[in-house]
């Protein structure tokens, strides 16, 4: 069976508005645009559905961050009533490297999070404050920077 043929150029006013555009302005962009060599300090991650599966989401990542070969501790910060020490055990965290805080009248969570993250004793802070705003999420940044930690907010929903 024989397909008509069609000249190789008919498709080409596809893609000449856009290689008619002139490049060197955006590559030269790209390539003076500074990278920064500074780590992130501040992650967030936003779970929804049953709180037992947004455990068993987040359970692998504790993990990892318990197991860490670091001498600093893993810090949990106000965790929902869910996450208990069966729960650390079943999920296999090194419950000897992981501390659970709670904050006090005295000391919002997000106060003992960024007392916790500038004191630098842990690798890691992970907070449960929902909701964040910028300026929370600043001085979150500028406190693990300061204590040379990382800064973990969960957002459960």
């Amino acid at each position: 069976m024989q397909f008509p043929q069609t000249p190789q150029h008919a498709q080409l006013p596809l893609f000449e508005a856009f290689m008619a555009q002139p490049l060197a302005p955006l590559l030269k962009e790209v390539v003076e645009a500074p990278w920064s060599s500074e780590p992130e300090v501040f992650s967030e991650a936003s779970l929804r559905g049953a709180a037992g599966s947004c455990l068993s989401l987040l359970a692998p990542i504790l993990r990892e961050l318990s197991q860490d070969q670091e001498a600093r501790w893993l810090t949990l910060i106000a965790p929902p009533s869910s996450l208990t020490q069966a729960w650390l055990r079943d999920a296999g965290l090194n419950r000897e490297r992981i501390l659970l805080l709670q904050p006090s009248s005295a000391q919002s969570a997000l106060q003992l999070t960024c007392e916790a993250l500038r004191l630098g004793r842990s690798h890691t802070v992970v907070s449960w404050l929902n909701p964040l705003n910028a300026n929370a999420r600043q001085q979150l940044i500028s406190a693990a920077r300061q204590g040379d930690a990382q800064s973990l907010n969960i957002r459960l929903g």
